[in-house]
């Protein structure tokens, strides 16, 4: 109960300080991350997770597909086709170049040999559902750029699983099929379309019908199928969430509209409580003891992959300069990248913690820069607004 009663008090600071953070770049991301960190092993050690924990690694999973699940909802089939061209781009060639990027930092930087490094790059790559939320909420970022980001961030953490789960059996010599895993990410897709297209239409029928009181429970039992099903049948369940999210919207906006609220609060719940319980993982002495060109990977990894990557990637695309920079720098690494990285933890591979920790590294600075400067971007796209006007 001690982590309930933590997680109860930083909720209660956390609403009490959302307005201003709202309009300054306090974080509540930031607050619970550092919560977990004064109450967890580091300083105050009231509760003692380890990275090994299921409860963490499956409070992360289950964070993640939730968020995936709402932002599939978000984006719906309109706004998929409508932000492909770009999407294309930052998928089909800006994935690739930030996973072949920070491989090579890791290689010849942090000195990982090339199997870890492309596992760690793998894991990296992904951009964040959860902490891209931020800036797909500002109204004033032009639609098309929240679009690109919302739907990137919810495909690419499940087009990286298959290069994850191919290089972790590699570093634990473990032959893994590459069919298996993409066979797994087309099932994954299948199962999420026809799940939530099939409840939709049952409850739509002659036959059954949802009250209004029960019409939001519709989305959650919807969720909660796709999710053990996943699981049940060993298909890529972050593709199926978003798919699942994709196909409510686009089938049954009522049905989206009535989950709204109640999946965005579910969400955000979960999102920090698996905060509160990433940063009770930090510990200041494994930190200190790395050495300085983990640091020097970390800020490369952060500022200058990303970046480069959507400048080939997006070359050619008309994107004004100020939308350029806005989708170059939010490729914040958050949940999806923290559970690979805690799976790799609980496995067997080669160089585990190593990898590990530089993961965690750029995650932590990840999550305090990018969940900090949402405000910022926003305040841009106003300003230039206000002198094109």
């Amino acid at each position: 109960m001690t982590f309930t009663l933590i997680f109860s008090l930083t909720l209660l600071a956390g609403v009490l300080t959302s307005e201003l953070a709202r309009r300054s770049i306090l974080s509540t991301a930031v607050v619970f991350l550092a919560a977990g960190f004064i109450v967890g092993n580091s300083v105050l050690g009231a509760f003692a997770f380890n990275p090994e924990d299921q409860l963490v690694v499956w409070l992360t999973v289950f964070t993640l597909f939730s968020v995936l699940f709402t932002d599939g909802m978000r984006a719906g089939i309109a706004d998929l086709k409508a932000s492909w061209p770009l999407v294309w781009r930052a998928l089909g060639i800006g994935l690739p170049l930030t996973m072949a990027g920070t491989a090579a930092l890791a290689h010849w930087i942090a000195g990982l040999p090339w199997l870890e490094s492309w596992l760690l790059g793998a894991i990296l790559s992904p951009t964040d559902p959860v902490l891209v939320s931020a800036i797909v909420g500002q109204k004033q970022v032009p639609k098309r750029i929240r679009d690109l980001l919302n739907v990137e961030s919810g495909l690419n953490d499940g087009l990286t699983l298959p290069v994850i789960l191919v290089l972790l059996g590699e570093t634990q010599h473990q032959a893994v099929k590459v069919g298996i895993p993409l066979e797994q990410a087309l099932l994954g897709i299948a199962l999420g379309v026809a799940a939530a297209w099939a409840t939709i239409r049952l409850e739509e029928s002659r036959i059954f019908g949802a009250t209004e009181a029960y019409r939001p429970l519709l989305g959650v039992s919807i969720g909660l199928i796709v999710l053990s099903s996943s699981f049940l049948l060993g298909v890529n369940a972050f593709l199926a969430a978003f798919a699942a999210g994709i196909t409510v919207s686009s089938v049954s906006p009522a049905v989206h509209e009535s989950f709204n609220q109640f999946g965005e609060l579910l969400t955000e719940l979960l999102k920090l409580a698996a905060l509160l319980a990433f940063g009770s993982l930090i510990s200041f002495s494994e930190l200190s003891r790395l050495p300085g060109t983990a640091y020097l990977f970390m800020a490369l990894a952060l500022v200058a992959v990303r970046p480069a990557s959507l400048a080939v990637a997006l070359a050619g695309s008309g994107l004004p300069w100020l939308e350029w920079v806005t989708a170059a720098w939010f490729g914040p690494k958050g949940f999806s990248s923290a559970t690979y990285a805690l799976w790799v933890v609980t496995s067997s591979a080669s160089r585990k913690l190593e990898i590990y920790h530089l993961a965690g590294l750029v995650i932590i600075a990840s999550i305090v820069a990018h969940s900090s400067t949402d405000v910022i971007v926003a305040r841009w796209f106003c300003e230039e607004e206000e002198r094109e006007g």
